[in-house]
């Protein structure tokens, strides 16, 4: 099982974060870039995402800002080690008000395969090196991994507050933040995440790197003992009245789209969709009966699966549509925002799109259960955790 620890976080002194804190590095633009540095020279964008017109020294330039902001008093280092209480409360896309309540600590770093922190989906490769080279320079945890603890009882030892360090509503979601560092409650919050396993929900990529840094330290070193033996996490309980799961939409090219369609035919019955479209009204027809919408030029069609096609086929979207285009030459990339979908067909960037259907909490947790995999891409948590509450250091 994993082990789940505690650091001194560093934290900005001022508790009004609202201009310092920021979305997580990959959902970002260059134009929310731009706005977000534009906002205080003090963000947390200005060290966790280096842009190339700081040079070629842009991660040695962050990590010189960072130690700066801590000799300039900016941010400052818990005097304990700690746990961070984040919670997230904001109205689903379904209408419905959540809360979700997890805490930040140092997750484990375990290598692939030998269990205690788990993949849910296969990884799609990237080749760039951004992320390792900015933990290189600045020797700090900026972004954390998101987990799902398949231990019960974690949310009932986050019920009662910690100390508060702030609170700030950002894109209709309130984020507040609470610091843990009575021993007593450490000590129960860290055997209970290391009681079981966790699963890996966003963060894929940034588990991958803390494994290549830590191999990287243990190489330099020769010691199995140092802060890249973990990583930066947040860590919740895995229960459906906390997780607000939606769905990424698969866009394809590279390929015929009469080709793409007839072969979708040996596998579900198309029929029209009306009204205008796609919209959040066509996902919620999508439930039931359960079926996908179509997206190409000629318009937006349901896609029925026919009876017992998928019978020996895991009831996961992505899987299915694996499985009807497997032996296909194409490219997929994946949306989840349905303008850029739509906006994708229209222009020609994707010969035809699909509207799939969220995975279900169920079904997130059996599979991780079996120790399988689901096809990439296929699950998407929000609302996004918030970079800047706390950097963990590695050194």
């Amino acid at each position: 099982m994993p082990r789940f620890d505690p650091f001194p976080a560093l934290r900005y002194c001022d508790p009004d974060v609202d201009d310092l804190i920021a979305p997580p590095y990959d959902v970002l633009s260059n134009s929310d870039l731009d706005e977000l540095n534009g906002r205080n020279r003090y963000n947390i964008t200005h060290i966790d995402v280096p842009r190339e017109s700081d040079g070629p020294d842009r991660y040695v330039a962050a990590a010189r800002r960072l130690h700066e902001w801590v000799d300039a008093g900016v941010m400052a280092y818990d005097d304990t080690a700690t746990f961070t209480i984040n919670r997230l409360r904001f109205c689903d896309s379904t209408g419905r008000n959540r809360d979700i309540v997890g805490v930040l600590g140092g997750l484990e770093v375990v290598d692939p395969g030998a269990g205690g922190v788990l993949p849910h989906e296969r990884v799609t490769p990237k080749a760039s090196t951004d992320r390792l080279d900015l933990t290189r320079a600045t020797d700090a945890n900026l972004s954390p991994v998101w987990g799902l603890s398949l231990a019960s009882g974690l949310t009932s030892l986050l019920t009662e507050p910690g100390t508060p360090l702030s609170s700030v509503t950002v894109g209709g979601v309130e984020h507040v933040v609470e610091r843990v560092d009575d021993p007593t409650r450490i000590a129960a919050i860290r055997e209970c995440v290391g009681s079981d396993d966790v699963l890996i929900a966003d963060g894929h990529h940034r588990y991958g790197v803390a494994q290549r840094h830590r191999d990287e330290v243990r190489a330099a070193t020769g010691r199995t003992d140092t802060p890249a033996e973990g990583t930066l996490a947040f860590v919740s309980e895995l229960v459906a009245d906390q997780l607000s799961v939606e769905a990424i939409h698969r866009l394809y090219s590279g390929i015929d789209t009469e080709h793409l369609i007839a072969t979708l035919d040996r596998w579900f019955e198309r029929s029209p969709a009306v009204g205008r479209g796609p919209s959040t009204d066509d996902l919620a027809a999508m439930v039931d009966p359960h079926r996908l919408q179509l997206i190409s030029a000629a318009g937006r069609e349901w896609l029925l699966p026919r009876q017992h096609a998928f019978a020996d086929v895991r009831s996961i979207d992505g899987a299915w549509l694996e499985a009807a285009l497997d032996g296909l030459d194409y490219d997929v990339t994946y949306e989840h925002d349905l303008d850029r979908v739509d906006a994708a067909v229209k222009s020609g960037a994707a010969s035809a799109a699909i509207l799939i259907n969220p995975v279900s909490v169920a079904e997130i947790e059996r599979t991780a259960r079996e120790g399988a995999l689901m096809p990439p891409k296929s699950t998407y948590f929000t609302p996004k955790l918030r970079t800047g509450f706390v950097i963990r250091s590695l050194t």
